[in-house]
């Protein structure tokens, strides 16, 4: 967020207001009031010690208000310096004893009627590190003595003050009849004064400018060339005296850069000419500056020393409030409490205690800003352990007599009784016995608010055990009959069994036989499984993924593997087992599978998980390798029945008749197995298959 450079050139522009000053040629101090007051003023300084405050039986003088003016105390023509003058406002308070006929009258503790009022005016003065007192006597003619009338003014010449210095003046009457007034003010730097040429120190006074460089600042210093000068960072502190940061002796002109991250409300920069008794000039132009509070928030902590004390460390001062909280075990919102006690604003980097409230674990502090919770600690997790689930009661006061009592939950405070369906409200009964009979601990009271009670919950949960236990017997029995239903359904459910084709790339003639095949399979029924039908799934992941997840997952299923022997297919198994380079060509697929299945047959785990099948009059039985010959081998169509007893294995009989499903099977078969016969031109085949005991397909 950009600089509120507005802000910086009202404070750091190279034209800012210029203020036009009184010139006293006077060196030494004075005082004068206005008419009919005499004044006298005391030589010298005096100490500052203005006592305690005292009652007066008759008329005293008390200052009602205090005004400042600027002017220059000029001995000589071009050595001026800045001073401030003061201007007291007075007042008669109270009046004359009166006293009844008969009554003796002491002169000790009476003035007469007739008499003038003296009092003494001090004015006390404060530049840090310089303090200053001055005593004036004032003297009020009788005339002049009525209660609560304004009386005149006093005004003091003058308190020397250093450019750009904050000075903080207050005055009072002695004996101190009510508390002081004072007022702070900053007064202006040599280029805020029309007659800075009179006042010497100002004549080799770097001058400071501040500009953006993106994110960061720039410290641009006009200094004339090969002129010394100190260069000071510091964080200005509301109590005690400034912190320093950073320190230079430099040469001007200088440009010194600020990260974003260093600039903090409080940063401060000081600059004077290293020459003997040279006036310094400070500025602090981040204060309106929104990084420069976010930095501020960012570095600050707030820490827990001890049981219920804590402190909140930060470089300045912050604008913050802070308040109790109740934190629930379910690490949900920190409830403010209700009745609100009262916030206190935040000192920084000094200790803090809340006196009147009893510790609990579930007791916090936040510290918030602007309405936005900033901070947030426990101050009892260390000494009384983790969070408790206590519920807080609230007892505020609606009468003389009257109370009402609520439960402080995340939706709010909850009145007891109540229809509501909140925990609270299920246990309203008995959360207010336990207060009614003391069962529950206070953690705070106030006679004209209420109070906080924190009552214990273990017990209700004690209670609702056995019917958690009960009802969750009563699930676990449902869940276990409910396996057992579903068990014996899976058992009287036919399982279906899987088969995988595996086939070379023989050609479209080949690849439509291997279609007619598996879906007469699937027909029967089988779940069958075959790369024709998963186009895009081989091309998602590749040929060798797709075949190794469908092998492995028709064994587990205690499937069978069926291979399908062509010309091709031997041809290449026969390359393969010779370890032969395969180069690309329309066998990839063939070469996929083979990598997967073939381990088995090596290592003898083919028997009742593989099926080999040949088609007839395409390839004789002799031709398959004899490594594959580990697992069955059927001729297609001519060995069907023996083919489909193979695929249905341990599984339920399928339905129909062998005889009828091997018919089934043939018809869709024969035309496929004729066209491609006639494409690959195979000679001697074309004759009509004889299919044995039973009827050859139309």
């Amino acid at each position: 967020m950009p600089m509120s450079w507005f802000l910086l050139s009202l404070a750091l522009g190279r034209s800012p207001v210029v203020v036009s000053l009184e010139r006293l040629v006077e060196p030494h101090d004075t005082a004068r009031c206005s008419v009919g007051l005499s004044c006298h003023l005391w030589d010298g300084d005096v100490l500052c010690l203005p006592g305690s405050l005292e009652s007066a039986p008759g008329p005293v003088l008390v200052p009602t208000s205090l005004q400042t003016e600027l002017v220059l105390r000029c001995p000589q023509e071009t050595d001026c310096a800045l001073c401030v003058r003061v201007v007291v406002h007075l007042a008669v308070h109270g009046g004359w004893e009166e006293h009844g006929e008969g009554e003796r009258s002491d002169s000790k503790l009476q003035e007469p009627r007739n008499a003038s009022l003296l009092a003494q005016v001090v004015l006390s003065f404060q530049a840090y590190p310089t303090t200053r007192c001055a005593l004036l006597e004032v003297q009020v003619p009788a005339v002049l003595v009525q209660p609560g009338q304004s009386v005149g003014s006093a005004v003091f010449d003058c308190f020397e003050a250093g450019l750009g210095a904050e000075v903080r003046i207050w005055s009072y009457t002695q004996p101190r009849y009510q508390k002081e007034l004072n007022l702070t003010q900053q007064l202006p730097d040599c280029r805020g004064l029309e007659v800075r040429d009179s006042i010497q120190s100002c004549w080799a006074l770097p001058w400071l400018n501040v500009s953006a460089d993106g994110d960061n600042v720039r410290l641009v210093l006009d200094v004339s060339e090969e002129q010394d000068f100190g260069l000071l960072l510091y964080w200005d502190q509301v109590q005690g005296p400034l912190k320093p940061w950073k320190y230079k002796n430099l040469t001007g002109p200088q440009t010194i850069t600020l990260n974003h991250t260093d600039l903090f409300p409080c940063l401060c920069i000081q600059v004077w000419p290293l020459e003997p008794d040279s006036v310094r000039t400070s500025f602090c132009p981040f204060r309106e500056d929104p990084r420069a509070h976010r930095n501020l928030w960012h570095i600050a902590r707030l820490h827990v020393p001890s049981s219920g004390i804590w402190q909140l460390d930060a470089p300045c001062s912050l604008l913050a409030k802070v308040a109790l909280c109740w934190q629930a075990p379910d690490q949900g919102p920190c409830q403010p409490l209700v009745p609100p006690m009262l916030q206190e604003n935040v000192t920084v980097n000094m200790p803090h205690e809340f006196q009147s409230v009893r510790g609990h674990p579930n007791l916090c502090v936040q510290v918030s800003s602007w309405e936005k919770v900033q901070f947030q600690e426990c101050l009892w997790a260390d000494s009384l352990g983790p969070f408790k689930d206590d519920m807080l009661l609230v007892e505020m006061r609606t009468g003389l007599n009257d109370t009402s009592v609520c439960a402080l939950e995340s939706s709010g405070c909850t009145a007891l009784p109540s229809n509501t369906s909140t925990r609270a409200a299920h246990l309203g009964e008995q959360l207010l016995q336990d207060f009614r009979t003391h069962q529950c601990v206070q953690l705070w009271k106030d006679d004209n608010l209420g109070a906080l009670w924190a009552c214990p919950m273990d017990k209700y949960i004690h209670k609702r055990w056995v019917l958690v236990w009960l009802v969750c017997l009563l699930l676990a029995a449902a869940l276990f009959f409910f396996l057992l239903l579903k068990k014996d359904r899976v058992k009287a459910a036919p399982r279906i069994r899987t088969a995988l084709l595996l086939h070379s790339a023989e050609g479209a003639g080949y690849e439509h036989l291997v279609g007619a095949l598996a879906s007469a399979l699937s027909q029967l029924p089988l779940r069958v499984a075959v790369d024709l039908w998963s186009r895009r799934e081989l091309s998602a992941h590749g040929a060798l993924a797709w075949f190794h997840g469908q092998r492995r997952r028709t064994l587990q299923e205690d499937g069978v593997v069926v291979l399908l022997f062509s010309p091709a297919a031997v041809a290449q198994c026969q390359q393969w087992l010779q370890h032969q380079t395969v180069g690309p060509g329309p066998h990839d697929a063939l070469a996929s599978w083979l990598s997967c299945v073939l381990p088995d047959f090596l290592q003898g785990r083919a028997a009742g998980r593989y099926v080999g099948v040949y088609f007839d009059g395409l390839l004789h039985p002799e031709a398959v390798p004899a490594a594959f010959r580990a697992a069955p081998l059927f001729s297609l169509p001519s060995q069907l029945p023996g083919f489909l007893d193979v695929l249905q294995g341990g599984c339920a009989r399928l339905p129909g008749r062998p005889a009828d499903r091997a018919e089934r099977v043939a018809q869709a078969l024969q035309s496929a197995l004729d066209s491609c016969a006639l494409q690959s031109g195979t000679p001697g085949y074309g004759e009509a298959w004889n299919p044995g005991p039973y009827p050859a397909p139309k």
